[in-house]
């Protein structure tokens, strides 16, 4: 399966290549007062307001410092309800585009937090893969996405 790879911290993560929408440069976004900490703010995509959570934040350290390679992954978020929404994904140090194998992958043996997945390991280390469907707490999903 195709990966993009990115960094959270030190980490090395995936996102399978078929949830990505678009990869952006870091954009100025419109800050949410009063919003969770994991939320970035709001850019605009195309004319729809799209909601951009910090990955950073989300994993429980201090939001990382702009670099030229941090990007804004806009995904396709598979809501549990059913429904489906953009999604902007703050993203440290954005590799690219790796294969890795389904047989790669294993069960990392730890539950650290909900949205992490399988691992696998290859020359530049640990790999893991982050599982979109379980990145959003319900109360995040109400406030972000109202009907």
């Amino acid at each position: 399966m195709k990966l993009l790879i990115f960094h959270i911290g030190a980490d090395r993560y995936g996102l399978r290549l078929r949830d990505v929408v678009r990869v952006l440069p870091l954009l100025e976004l419109k800050h949410l007062p009063l919003a969770p900490d994991t939320v970035a703010g709001l850019m605009d995509f195309h004319g729809e307001s799209v909601p951009v959570i910090d990955l950073c934040r989300a994993s429980g350290l201090p939001s990382g410092a702009d670099h030229f390679d941090t990007r804004i992954i806009v995904v396709t978020y598979h809501a549990p309800e059913g429904t489906d929404h953009l999604l902007g994904l703050r993203a440290e140090r954005v590799l690219g585009v790796q294969e890795v194998a389904e047989t790669q992958l294993g069960a990392s043996g730890v539950q650290a937090a909900p949205f992490l997945g399988q691992v696998a390991s290859d020359p530049g280390g640990m790999l893991q893969l982050v599982e979109l469907e379980h990145l959003l707490p319900a109360s995040l999903r109400a406030m972000l996405f109202q009907p």
